[in-house]
């Protein structure tokens, strides 16, 4: 206790260093929990634009379909498929899709795009199709409904109401095959790639046109725990996956944003790192000022008898308070400040991130941001008071006595 009482007396024998000592610990702290909170939101923005917007968190295909998108590549009776997802209680919702590369037209103009035929009611459980709208309405499973991203409709100078014409190939036979529509709703996810080239209609008329009858090439799958999707060794792969059927996860469908992901992880531990050592050194600068300063008092602690573990001791417990001081005010001031931009934001406009589309910046606050960081930023200043407390117990009395006259 006596030690305890020394230690904090001795901080404030130089109050404007020891404030310049805790804002510099204290700060970098505030400046880690900052940079955690952007990686996990832009991770997070990431992965809810692929998996929320259209992709759903896993997918299942024919073997090979994904290679090159052929259409040829389908799975002629999906209901096995279906029952096994639907069995399988960790599955929140799927959606059945038809893919077919063809031509849009109108009467103004024509333009290529990937024609999804999709299930208008499962679909609204696993992607934001229904939420994209911006003008008209949703498909009810009329089948001359079509919905366009609002970037087409502008190529093709349409607006609700107007005739489409869908030109695509027949799976088996090649025949060109037209269906005329009336555009029904206009979309905007923000994801250039979806609504500059996706067009989406019934799941019926699709499966009509391309001549699948039952057949399907997709069906996106929703987990009820979002963390199970990445989990390879989850049973939903195992039950699913065989010698001709696929399920991967969005990990396996968005290989970049996978990667990209792994090294935000690196790029925070660099920066921690970074910050750290600026916080350590600054510490140390701060600790031997304070030793060289008080040479005096600790050559005669050792005269009169006085360990060097005891001195040890004393500055070891004078880092340990400040790190405990700084590590309170940084954790406060970190939490406010992250939360104030999970709330509001960062204002840096619209950005791509490996091919994703990002409209600002919303931190995320978590838990460890206000544990685990602050013992880490703790037991670094510990760290870095080893060699100033193993100086300061090395001081020789008589050196001292003579360095102070």
């Amino acid at each position: 206790m006596l030690l305890l009482k020394l230690a904090w007396r001795n901080l404030f024998r130089n109050v404007r260093r020891t404030l310049l000592t805790v804002m510099l610990v204290g700060f970098s702290l505030v400046a880690l929990i900052l940079t955690d909170g952007i990686m996990i939101g832009i991770k997070e923005s990431m992965v809810g634009t692929i998996t929320q917007t259209l992709a759903g968190e896993a997918q299942i295909h024919r073997r090979g379909f994904l290679d090159d998108m052929d259409e040829a590549l389908f799975i002629a009776d999906p209901e096995p498929i279906i029952e096994l997802v639907e069995a399988n209680e960790a599955i929140a919702a799927y959606a059945p899709r038809v893919l077919s590369a063809g031509m849009i037209s109108s009467s103004y103009n024509i333009a290529g795009g990937l024609v999804y035929g999709v299930d208008a009611d499962r679909e609204i459980s696993v992607s934001k199709i229904k939420q994209a709208i911006i003008e008209g309405e949703y498909l009810s499973g009329s089948p001359r409904q079509i919905l366009l991203g609002m970037p087409m409709a502008e190529l093709l100078e349409v607006s609700l109401g107007d005739r489409i014409v869908v030109t695509v190939s027949e799976v088996e036979t090649g025949e060109i095959g037209q269906e005329l529509f009336r555009l029904s709703g206009i979309l905007e996810f923000g994801v250039p790639e979806i609504d500059e080239g996706l067009v989406f209609i019934n799941l019926g008329v699709a499966q009509r046109v391309i001549g699948l009858d039952e057949g399907v090439h997709e069906i996106a799958v929703r987990f009820k725990n979002p963390e199970d999707a990445k989990n390879r060794n989850h049973s939903f792969y195992s039950e699913v996956n065989d010698d001709d059927i696929e399920a991967l996860s969005w990990l396996d469908l968005s290989s970049a944003i996978s990667s990209f992901i792994e090294i935000a992880d690196y790029g925070t531990l660099i920066i921690g790192i970074v910050l750290f050592l600026l916080a350590a050194l600054g510490l140390i600068n701060s600790l031997f000022m304070s030793i060289y300063e008080r040479i005096y008092e600790f050559g005669v602690a050792k005269a009169i008898g006085t360990t060097p573990r005891g001195i040890v001791g004393l500055v070891m417990l004078e880092s340990f308070l400040i790190a405990l001081v700084s590590c309170a005010i940084g954790s406060i001031l970190g939490y406010y400040v992250n939360s104030w931009f999970e709330a509001n934001g960062i204002p840096m406009g619209t950005f791509e991130v490996e091919g994703v589309v990002l409209q600002g910046v919303y931190t995320k606050v978590v838990i460890e941001q206000f544990v685990t960081l602050p013992f880490y930023v703790l037991l670094l200043v510990l760290v870095a008071a080893i060699y100033p407390a193993m100086f300061a117990s090395r001081i020789v009395p008589a050196t001292a006595l003579q360095r102070s006259l």
